[in-house]
């Protein structure tokens, strides 16, 4: 099933192109999540049926309680951070044995089509990166790897962006600095255009991920290149907080975002972050 939080409520896609929207209380993927969950959805009512290109989009999960960065979470994208931060003279950085877990700001997050701000504080250095995310769908405490994707609601796309000027200070020990602040400015956690049930995955998927920006390939990889999977997020996460419904886990981005080549997001740029089975997640950038 594919869940579309819109202006007009929530909606299911029926038919390709085509939204259904659902008779319930609910503005997004997040609020019936946290309610009824997602059979509600299954059987609700349709008021009436409406284009897809039609529909304005918002994100699947307006506020998330917690949204949860996995950072170095692909081989390739390990082996550039790791040749970059060497030649920074960081040699004491490794391949993470455990999943490298940070937590930014449910606020951040915007929907399909709303503009990244570039910040005033940090706007010449920020950066894309192209995830597949996780909604949780059911809470989750101390779970197991065999168990965790029955807490997984569906998938959905993110592109986590990121102060790079900040995050690098505070990975390079810098006690003013914050990857967490790097990472949660209003409008950096751009999220959609849908929810894709997980029903309609197996729990460790092979999907194609790309990243374009102004129609240029800038990452391309397949999540099979995962370093930790995503029943093991899930678990990992959950040894140290409880995940909930509406609970977001950004499962990290491959090789190819803007700071292994110095070149950062301007003001004018459309980034397009596409996983197949999903759709495309489309945001301009602009200026403060």
């Amino acid at each position: 099933m594919r869940l579309y939080s819109t202006d007009d409520g929530l909606a299911r896609e029926d038919r390709a192109g085509v939204l259904s929207l659902l008779d319930l209380p609910y503005a997004e993927v997040g609020a019936l999540l946290r309610g009824p969950g997602l059979d509600a959805a299954r059987t609700a009512t349709v008021l009436r049926e409406q284009a897809l290109d039609q529909a304005v989009l918002r994100p699947p999960v307006a506020r998330p309680g917690k949204v949860l960065i996995i950072g170095l979470n692909y081989g390739s994208h390990a082996t550039e951070a790791l040749d970059m931060f060497a030649a920074l003279g960081k040699n004491d950085i490794a391949v993470p044995t455990e999943p490298n877990m940070q937590v930014t700001a449910g606020s951040a997050v915007v929907g399909p089509g709303d503009p990244i701000v570039l910040p005033e504080v940090a706007a010449e250095q920020v950066d894309y990166e192209g995830e597949v995310a996780v909604v949780i769908g059911t809470p989750a405490r101390g779970v197991s790897v065999g168990a965790a994707w029955r807490h997984v609601a569906g998938l959905t796309i993110v592109n986590d962006a990121s102060a790079r000027d900040i995050q690098l200070r505070a990975m390079t020990g810098d006690p003013t600095a914050s990857i967490g602040v790097a990472k949660s400015f209003d409008t950096f956690k751009p999220l959609g255009p849908c929810l894709v049930t997980a029903d309609e995955f197996t729990e460790t998927p092979d999907l194609a991920l790309r990243t374009r920006v102004n129609g240029e390939l800038r990452q391309e990889d397949r999540t099979s290149g995962f370093i930790h999977s995503i029943p093991e997020l899930i678990a990992h996460v959950s040894r140290y907080q409880t995940l909930e419904p509406g609970d977001v886990i950004c499962t990290g981005t491959p090789r190819g975002a803007g700071v292994f080549s110095g070149r950062y997001l301007r003001a004018g740029d459309l980034v397009e972050v596409e996983v197949e089975g999903i759709g495309v997640l489309a945001n301009p950038v602009v200026r403060a």
